[in-house]
């Protein structure tokens, strides 16, 4: 980076060993980053929480390099990405004619990480059927490949992940709370993006250099406007979404200046809320030019609610709704459903 992006920011690095590519200065960052080197040299599972995107699995692999364990495997398995009739094989090995496509003998990922780490991400999506045999091997640490009644032991530690609110889950009787329990030792939080707003500049020095490096761009500078654009944006997706948009404007960079990707994304937002306001109008404009054909006559065969197929405490409802009410004028009667009717309408249900 230039030296006009160096005066608006100052890219912040850790100083400690094993965090690297995590990249923040802010205090909740420095809290999640404090407790992994509190857990890392014990062998306690380890649950990390936090919404899509920001950064969970960089947390678990730093875990494992700060650990006792850091030269044995780190083996990541996403179970959702898992479908439920082969997920069990994955985590637990599978011998030969174990079922049908078993043709071969299966390690499975538990063995894997034999006296290493074993990061499994949204944990919350193990189907209830297998979440005992999950807390048995998180218990006894031993297990039986499907197919087989041999018993392996093993030593592995257990970092685990998730998006989802597993107290509530575990209320409404989707996750056992057991498991929860045995998972919840030592539980870190990480914080969106939104919460950590000052992270923001180093993230995007950071992103930009990497993927200026991998495209061969020069990328030089960083337009105060696009510095503010992504310090108001809410970042629904959190990291991610702001590293794939920096790869997305480093690509569209021209001149040597990143654009503003999220320029796009708002136009987009606001199209998409467009419609919403369009069809209120609309249905406001049929309704009044259909009252004014009847002579804001509403029940009865002629009625403006037979005209626009409703019932007449429908459109009598839906005319509250979009604020719609007759034009002043000198009471008078209307033949309404076979009785007199005022100017307004009545409110009584039909029969």
């Amino acid at each position: 980076m230039g030296d006009d992006s160096e005066g608006v920011f100052e890219r912040k690095r850790s100083e400690r060993s094993g965090f690297e590519g995590i990249v923040g200065c802010s205090s909740a960052m420095g809290s999640v980053l404090a407790g992994v080197e509190q857990v890392a040299p014990t062998n306690s599972t380890v649950l990390i929480l936090g919404e899509t995107g920001t950064g969970k699995e960089l947390i678990a692999r730093a875990l494992h390099r700060i650990s006792e364990r850091r030269e044995r495997p780190f083996v990541r398995l996403n179970c959702a990405a898992i479908p439920f009739d082969l997920l069990e094989s994955e985590l637990f090995g599978h011998e030969k004619g174990a079922f049908t496509g078993a043709i071969a003998q299966k390690v499975g990922r538990f063995e894997m990480a034999d006296a290493g780490t074993l990061f499994l991400d949204e944990i919350g999506d193990i189907p209830l059927a297998l979440q005992p045999k999950l807390l048995r091997v998180l218990q006894e640490q031993e297990f039986e490949r499907l197919g087989s009644g041999r018993t392996h032991h093993i030593n592995v530690r257990l970092v685990a992940a998730t998006h989802r609110n597993l107290t509530d889950m575990v209320q409404r009787h989707e996750f056992r709370s057991d498991l929860y329990y045995r998972l919840n030792v030592f539980p870190l939080t990480l914080p969106p993006l939104r919460d950590r707003r000052e992270d923001i500049p180093p993230l995007v020095v950071h992103f930009v250099d990497y993927f200026a490096r991998k495209i061969g761009k020069d990328i030089h500078h960083v337009p105060e406007e696009t510095l503010s654009a992504f310090a108001s944006y809410s970042w629904p997706g959190n990291v991610r979404e702001l590293q794939n948009l920096i790869e997305r404007a480093v690509i569209l960079s021209s001149d040597g200046t990143l654009p503003n990707p999220l320029a796009s994304i708002v136009t987009h937002s606001r199209e998409l809320m467009a419609p919403r306001a369009t069809f209120s109008e609309s249905q406001r404009a049929v309704i009044l030019q259909t009252l004014n054909g009847t002579s804001w006559v509403i029940g009865g065969p002629d009625g403006a609610a037979a005209a626009l197929g409703l019932k007449r405490t429908t459109l009598i409802a839906k005319m509250k709704k979009l604020g719609i009410s007759r034009p002043a004028q000198p009471e008078r009667m209307a033949e309404t459903e076979g009785r007199p009717e005022t100017a307004g309408w009545s409110e009584a249900a039909d029969e």
